[in-house]
């Protein structure tokens, strides 16, 4: 028997084959150890560490610190999980943190090359290929209230809900919280608050509404304005309440006083009123349903919200439920659906966060509601267009100016928004430049986001400025020097500018930033009453579903006044809450 064992063996091997041998070792495709490197996201480097044996990647760790944390920090977590998962850097971007995840990507690529990996080997034999391809899972949830829409309005909600003991959901289609709220860089507006007594401004909950009506060209629904104005205190009230205090204030565009309420260390209060919303929901308890679109309201026999249908990333659900609030926000990043009632609008480079598409007002519409204002879509006038970032409005109002390319003043800088754009698309390349100086730099810290991301030049002196800019350095000088002039004397004859000059620019180092107008809000959308329910096209509330934020029309008429974006998602975030209980009841 052995004998023919032996045979057999040697036939084998000399026919070539192999059965006996050994298994061949697998391809080694890393040199084991620990590998670092980084690349440059939109504030910092982004610094990623690799770990791996001969054959796998078993450890990625980003460090993106620096970076906006609802979105830099999000997409660290998201692409090391699919770095790991699929063993090659060759995943997707996550959605709204496009830089920082191509930062990622590319120093993990770095990083793994340092270890020897072959790129393409790695993506040839990816590991999540076909992963989701099979069938989801079907869910059926019993729940109180649905919230669609985990920025600020629906986090506002949220908050509320839970506080008062509901059963609901929250959903969100993107991978983090915050939608268009994470955008907002200046304040927010409100009348009559302690803030403003313990300062010595003088306001009314009036003044507010008038100021709000003249802003949106008197197309706003006088009842909303209302309503905005006299719950603004009471929203600032809350915000304390929950850590979120709102203490610096300052002056806005289109505003007759100070009236725009901010984090004191003049931090952006979006990412600010993000953090702390998300905190207090974190203490609560709740947890939000990310990567899951709502794509149906449901409604029964009688036209009443009976539940919402849902796709999430692996499954897909039914929420029965009594109350929908629809916090879904606006569609300026919906180029088609804009363009639909605005087609001039085409190419225009948008602030929005990539969640804004409208999905929220084409639901409430399957349904019968109406739709007002949709076609006022508002332009900001100081966006930086290589990187659509938003140069806060808070700029203008601590005192900066705007020069052309003759480096001469052109319009009254706080005007609104609608006026200051128009006023920029006439200058010679449609853009402008935002003169400011150091003092201005150190009492406002959302200029220095500006500074890390490179979108400021600099200079030690007027001239020196001038020469980056390639202005004439005797007209900025000038223009400067007049300027200075009437801040001295309070008083500017050409512009007739009388808001945002209690310090004047005379402390070098001085900076400009380059701006031209971007898309930023979406004025229109769902009619709601004073309850925020929805409005139907008869003039009807539908029963059950209720709405608040940049997904409803009616508050900001033909132009938003900046500041008023934040009132807006806390108050009516509020009122929608407090109108879904009620209802329940």
């Amino acid at each position: 028997m052995k004998k023919l064992i032996c045979v057999l063996i040697s036939l084998m091997m000399l026919l070539g084959a192999s059965a006996c041998a050994e298994p061949a070792p697998a391809e080694k495709l890393f040199t084991p150890g620990t590998y670092s490197a980084e690349a440059q996201g939109i504030f910092v480097p982004v610094k990623v560490q690799v770990t791996v044996t001969e054959n796998e990647i078993t450890s990625v760790l980003i460090d993106a610190t620096g970076e906006t944390p609802e979105l830099g920090g999000t997409a660290a977590g998201t692409l090391a999980e699919s770095i790991l998962n699929a063993q090659t850097p060759n995943v997707d971007a996550m959605s709204g943190a496009t830089v920082t995840s191509k930062a990622i990507i590319a120093a993990a690529t770095d990083a793994l090359q340092q270890a020897g990996a072959d790129i393409a080997t790695l993506d040839a034999q990816r590991k999540d290929t076909g992963a989701g391809t099979g069938e989801k899972e079907e869910k059926i949830v019993d729940t109180e209230i649905v919230i669609i829409g985990a920025g600020g309005a629906g986090m506002t909600a949220a908050i509320m809900a839970k506080q008062e003991g509901k059963d609901f959901v929250l959903l969100e289609k993107m991978p983090y919280a915050g939608g268009n709220t994470t955008k907002a860089t200046g304040g927010m507006n409100a009348a009559e608050t302690h803030y403003q007594k313990e300062q010595g401004i003088e306001d009314s909950k009036a003044l507010f509404a008038a100021d709000t009506m003249k802003g949106g060209h008197a197309l706003n629904d006088p009842e909303l304005v209302a309503e905005l104005a006299n719950s603004s205190s009471d929203a600032i009230d809350w915000l304390d309440t929950i850590g979120a205090a709102l203490p610096k204030i300052s002056f806005s565009g289109g505003a007759s006083v100070n009236r725009i309420h901010a984090p004191e260390d003049g931090s952006g209060v979006g990412g600010f009123l993000v953090e702390h919303f998300s905190a207090k929901l974190e203490e609560l308890g709740v947890s939000i349903l990310y990567n899951t679109a709502a794509t149906e309201l449901m409604v029964d026999a009688e036209g009443k919200i009976c539940g919402v249908k849902a796709e999430g990333k692996d499954a897909n659900y039914v929420f029965n439920c009594k109350a929908v609030i629809l916090a879904t926000g606006g569609f300026g990043a919906n180029e088609e659906m804009y363009t639909q009632y605005r087609p001039d609008l085409k190419g225009t480079v948008t602030t929005n966060a990539p969640g804004a598409t409208g999905d929220g007002i084409l639901m409430a519409q399957a349904l019968g509601a109406d739709l007002v204002d949709i076609e006022q879509i508002q332009l900001h006038p100081t966006v930086e267009q290589s990187t659509s970032m938003l140069i806060t409005e808070s700029v203008r109002g601590d005192g900066a100016i705007l020069v052309n390319q003759k480096g001469e003043r052109f319009t009254n800088e706080l005007l609104t928004r609608d006026a200051v754009s128009a006023a920029e698309l006439e200058q010679e390349g449609q853009y402008a430049w935002i003169i400011f100086d150091q003092n201005l730099r150190d009492h406002l810290k959302a200029i220095e986001k500006y500074v890390k991301a490179n979108l400021t030049k600099q200079g030690d002196t007027i001239e020196a400025l001038a020469a980056e800019l390639e202005i004439d350095p005797a007209t900025l000088a000038k223009t400067l020097s007049d300027w200075n002039e009437i801040v001295k004397n309070q008083r500017d004859t050409q512009f007739g500018r009388t808001t945002g000059m209690n310090a004047d620019l005379t402390t070098a180092p001085y900076y400009a930033i380059k701006v031209a107008p971007g898309i930023h809000h979406t004025m229109g959308g769902i009619r709601i009453d004073t309850k925020a329910q929805v409005i139907n096209t008869e003039g009807k509330p539908i029963p059950g579903l209720f709405a608040a934020g940049e997904v409803c029309g009616g508050v900001h008429g033909g132009n938003r006044l900046g500041g008023n974006a934040v009132a807006d998602i806390v108050i009516f975030g509020r009122i929608a809450a407090q109108s879904a209980f009620d209802y329940l009841k």
